[in-house]
């Protein structure tokens, strides 16, 4: 219904949740915001290496993670990484996003069939967004806890704040394009970037990871 789409795209651009979740994390918890690894984009993760650790998934967000924002197929720049992702950890890939499989803004599920369509990846159906809510659907679509698994998103207050807080392995990536990003998106994202970089030159550091004590041993250049 047309309602459900403008609906969708509103929530997409205010994120009510996150900006309470943001003000608490700012407040009270600012580590929650900081990522283990920071790459400029899927190419530089070394899959094999993160796997040899004992990594058992990964999760990727979507929009301007692995596609451009609104784009149902990969950035074609991250093919090649997300097919060795995929043939390091099999059928243990995962998009969880904001947009597709989230019931709220796809409720009878067809964006999520649809990207799985194109990129070949499972779209996780989940409620609540992030980075409110648990990890039990991720969990239980995996068969392994949290701290097993790899979250990678490029939103330090949403994609990383729910990953940390689950207790994930969050990797930051930059933003794949801004072109088509809404400019209240734009302004939010800037000011995310610059807390982050304020908590980490006042020398704060992120949340232990325990299967990945030394988080820059799975960054790598990318192939030519």
């Amino acid at each position: 219904m047309w309602w459900v789409d403008i609906k969708a795209a509103l929530g997409q651009r205010i994120n009510l949740e996150g900006i309470l979740c943001s003000t608490m994390v700012i407040l009270r918890e600012p580590k929650l915001a900081l990522p283990h690894i920071s790459v400029p984009d899927i190419r530089y993760i070394d899959w094999a290496e993160l796997h040899r650790k004992g990594f058992k998934g990964v999760v990727f967000d979507k929009d301007n993670t692995i596609t451009a924002p609104y784009s149902l197929t990969p950035w074609p720049l991250l093919e090649s990484s997300l097919q060795r992702c995929q043939s390091v950890f099999g059928p243990d890939v995962a998009v969880f996003s904001n947009s597709a499989g989230l019931h709220e803004y796809d409720h009878d599920g067809s964006k999520a069939r649809m990207l799985e369509g194109t990129i070949g990846i499972k779209v996780i159906r989940h409620r609540m967004k992030k980075p409110d809510g648990t990890a039990e659907e991720i969990e239980k679509h995996f068969g392994c806890e949290s701290s097993q698994l790899i979250m990678v998103g490029d939103r330090p207050f949403t994609d990383i704040v729910y990953g940390n807080r689950n207790g994930f392995l969050t990797i930051l990536t930059e933003p794949l394009s801004l072109t088509e990003e809404p400019s209240i998106v734009k302004q939010v994202r800037k000011l995310e970037t610059s807390f982050v970089t304020y908590w980490s030159r006042k020398g704060l550091k992120p949340l232990d990871q325990k299967l990945l004590p030394d988080p820059m041993v799975c960054v790598k250049e990318p192939r030519p």
